[in-house]
């Protein structure tokens, strides 16, 4: 069972997202909240999996909350869906920075929703391959730097696994590129994000652009 909380200052559109996700036999919705004011309350209280945050609210927004409870809670802290209203927004890319797994759009289909919900709790990314360049290219705030000695640790194959993930590539994709099975490349993915200290592709993707590897 998948644990979702939603946290948006919109009751109508909260309460639509909440009965789309609870009539799924693998979600559950665990808690709801107008604010993220009392956000790292509610986690520790619902112990969510997956946390649907808008962006823009007011007092705490999302990318702050996003931040503080990723900062607060490290590894063990539940993953972030961002909801927003433009496929490519500043605001967004800041709160993948800050560590949320991906974004949504809050018009989307019902069923790209629940798959992206299910595909973050997997540990897996949503955010569009053709989207992955401007977000991190055109709202990437910190300048370049060279990677760390983990950089180090890993095989040229991994280097060339790393750079093809944090262009958008799936894994069938890579597998093609590299010839490889998918199973190969998903294995190889799973070392490169250990090595570098890595929760997820998102991250992955953010590691490549701030040390200029793409």
């Amino acid at each position: 069972m998948i644990r979702v909380a939603l946290v948006d200052d919109q009751p109508l559109f909260r309460g639509g997202i909440a009965m789309i996700l609870e009539s799924q036999p693998d979600i559950e919705v665990v808690a709801q909240e107008s604010s993220a004011l009392a956000l790292n309350a509610m986690v520790s209280t619902a112990r969510p999996d997956v946390i649907l945050m808008d962006v823009r609210m007011p007092g705490v927004d999302g990318i702050t909350a996003t931040s503080g409870l990723v900062r607060e809670l490290g590894d063990d802290a539940p993953r972030i869906l961002v909801l927003t209203t433009f496929d490519v927004d500043e605001a967004a890319a800041s709160a993948i920075e800050a560590g949320a797994s991906g974004f949504v759009l809050k018009d989307a289909q019902p069923d790209f929703l629940l798959a992206s919900v299910r595909a973050v709790a997997d540990g897996n990314q949503v955010v569009a391959a053709s989207a992955t360049r401007q977000l991190f290219e055109r709202h990437r705030t910190r300048r370049a730097v060279e990677p760390g000695p983990e950089y180090g640790e890993l095989t040229p194959r991994e280097r060339e696994i790393l750079v093809f993930a944090a262009r958008g590539l799936s894994n069938g994709e890579i597998a093609a590129a590299e010839y490889l099975s998918e199973a190969t490349v998903k294995t190889h993915i799973s070392r490169i994000l250990a090595k570098l200290g890595l929760r997820d592709r998102v991250q992955l993707v953010v590691y490549a652009y701030e040390h200029a590897l793409v």
